[in-house]
């Protein structure tokens, strides 16, 4: 077979300039100074550092897991190597400002960027991915003291971050975290508990590893408004910057994952002797809030490394189906004619026609959040970037579960396509499945983004962000009719959003009532239906760009493409938005079967 491509060139150039006009962003003042050509370059740097660094060892770092000998985690060397090539790019400070040491770039480069690295090696781009965000945090909230010390090594590769959120005994309930912090008279504090899961804890990468953690301060006010967040590195750094003696962190263990095993996940022990030495960021008691910026880049960062993952998989068996003869067409009753490549065989087409919906929906999903949160920063008006940040906050629970479940769904058809061969280490399709099933939990359970979007994110601003999303879809709705070929996929868009509507505001009116468990006992389904709708809605722009594209006059190939936009359009929104029709039965009926089931009866 030949080399699988680690993403389709052609549907990103198609998601960044035609799907999302990225280059209008030239237009606005932070980005005068770059081109079409500088962003290409950027994507094509980090196209080539993902293929000879990054994919290298995807297969090496999933069988040989990191070890701990009692004093260092040993990984394999490739490792270093990528965390090197993509630092010396410039990638860590990518889209921070010239004058801080940056390269100016727009998120939506960056994320694009980062793309090819996630689908080359989800695994070890998980450490520069932690320290983006964590570096981000410190630029957002930290003071200037803080800024000076810590961000110029994490931007250029000499120190990496991580995200201490979770506790053995607490999970997603972040309310109810043990760890707490103890003032010291100097103004730093000593900081006593334990976190699990934490990935990218400990590793021999970097000089330092700069953990960014939630805790309580001594006598703080109960629940989540009582948390602080935390710089706490693994080594004290000097006023010089020279790292200094050993903090009181130590890692208590390393975890052995299914998937994204040559990412380090561990349990780290703060202040197993006098405390761990740990500086406050920002004002006290406000920690949580800080840390949803870094969750909120990290689910649309999880959301893209689910899509791409299940790209890779679509890729493979794709390539796979085309040069793989097997059986005959149900027409073809000659048992000595030629057997065809399994590509041609309806069912295989639906299984790759499922992966194509489902990858490049999500793809387009994740671009055009990170459009959004581009535009919340630097859009031209403050309405405008009022408006993007409204929209983002209402889609983020979307962005980070619809690829993760569909994602992985995807990959799980790549598996069937290549029957036995898919199920064994010798072929990649059985990694990027273990990898993916990771995301439905990373950076809070599905679960978890069901009771938020119904309980939170829809009603919130008086439904502000709802009645936006859904003018915007009534708008595309509007212009596919316009369009021969979209037409009557506009009419099945309006018909779901209605249904959407009428689910929505039944399950709001429960809520309104105080039947808040019974509201939100199926608010998964909610979140899966409202996915679905606004995964059609994408799927219709798309289709709209691929109609225009049509009516001139194209290369052969260029025809293909669009075609296929438009098969995959009509896939989506004819065999998988259906679905909410069940589901907005079941959820209009206030169904009780799982909130009434008792534990004595399992």
């Amino acid at each position: 077979m030949s080399q699988t491509p680690l993403l389709n060139d052609r549907d990103i150039e198609f998601l960044l300039y035609e799907f999302l006009n990225s280059e209008a962003l030239l237009e606005r003042p932070r980005y005068q100074e770059h081109s079409r050509e500088v962003f290409d370059a950027t994507m094509a740097t980090a196209k080539t550092i993902a293929e000879k660094y990054f994919a290298n060892h995807n297969a090496k770092g999933d069988a040989n897991e990191p070890t701990f000998d009692g004093e260092k985690v040993h990984l394999i060397p490739e490792t270093q190597d990528a965390w090197n090539a993509f630092a010396e790019a410039g990638f860590l400070a990518a889209h921070y400002d010239f004058e801080e040491g940056g390269m100016q770039m727009p998120e939506i480069i960056l994320r694009a960027a980062m793309s090819y690295v996630s689908a080359a090696n989800i695994s070890s781009t998980g450490y520069p991915f932690l320290t983006l965000g964590s570096a981000n945090l410190i630029r957002s909230f930290g003071d200037e003291a803080q800024k000076a010390k810590y961000l110029p090594p994490m931007m250029d590769g000499r120190f990496s971050g991580t995200m201490a959120l979770t506790e053995p005994g607490q999970g997603s309930a972040l309310a109810d975290i043990k760890t707490t912090a103890k003032p010291h008279e100097d103004g730093s504090y000593r900081i006593f508990g334990q976190k699990m899961f934490i990935s990218a804890g400990d590793h021999s990468l970097t000089d330092n590893i700069v953990h960014m953690v939630l805790a309580k301060i001594e006598g703080a006010p109960a629940g989540t408004k009582g948390i602080s967040l935390f710089i706490c590195p693994k080594f004290l750094v000097n006023d010089d910057g020279s790292v200094g003696e050993r903090n009181d962190v130590a890692l208590a263990g390393l975890l052995h994952k299914m998937g994204y095993r040559n990412t380090t996940s561990t349990v780290l022990s703060f202040g197993e002797k006098d405390g761990a030495i740990g500086y406050l960021v920002g004002e006290p008691h406000k920690g949580l809030s800080y840390m949803f910026q870094m969750m909120n880049e990290a689910r649309i960062g999880v959301g893209l490394g689910a899509a791409v993952l299940g790209y890779q998989g679509y890729n493979y068996s794709l390539d796979y189906a085309r040069n793989r003869p097997q059986g005959r067409l149900p027409s073809q009753k000659d048992p000595t004619s030629k057997q065809v490549n399994i590509v041609e065989h309806a069912d295989v087409r639906r299984m790759l026609l499922a992966q194509k919906a489902y990858v490049e929906g999500s793809m387009a999903l994740c671009f055009y959040a990170s459009h959004l949160f581009e535009d919340s920063h630097t859009a031209t008006t403050e309405e405008e970037r009022q408006q993007a940040f409204t929209l983002l906050d209402l889609i983020t629970p979307m962005v980070k579960s619809f690829p993760s479940k569909y994602g992985l769904r995807a990959n799980e058809h790549a598996i069937q396509i290549l029957g036995g061969s898919g199920y064994i280490r010798e072929y990649p399709v059985e990694q990027y499945y273990r990898d993916n099933r990771l995301n439905p939990i990373h950076e809070g359970a599905e679960g978890i983004h069901g009771l938020d979007l119904l309980g939170r994110k829809v009603p919130l601003g008086g439904m502000a962000g709802y009645q936006a999303l859904k003018n915007e879809m009534m708008a595309t709705a509007e212009s596919a009719k316009t369009h021969g070929e979209t037409a009557d996929w506009a009419l099945a868009l309006e018909a779901g959003v209605a249904s959407l509507d009428q689910t929505t505001m039944s399950l709001l009116g429960t809520l309104g009532k105080g039947e808040i468990d019974l509201g939100m006992a199926n608010a998964t389904v909610y979140l899966d239906m409202f996915g679905r709708v606004l995964v059609s809605w994408i799927w219709l722009k798309q289709a709209i760009v691929a109609a225009r594209a049509l009516a001139g006059d194209l290369h052969q190939d260029e025809e293909n493409f669009y075609r296929g936009k438009l098969q995959a359009a009509q896939y989506y929104i004819q065999w998988e938005l259906p679905e909410i029709d069940a589901q907005a039965k079941l959820l209009q009926s206030l169904d009780d079967t799982c909130l009434a089931m008792q534990d004595a009866w399992f």
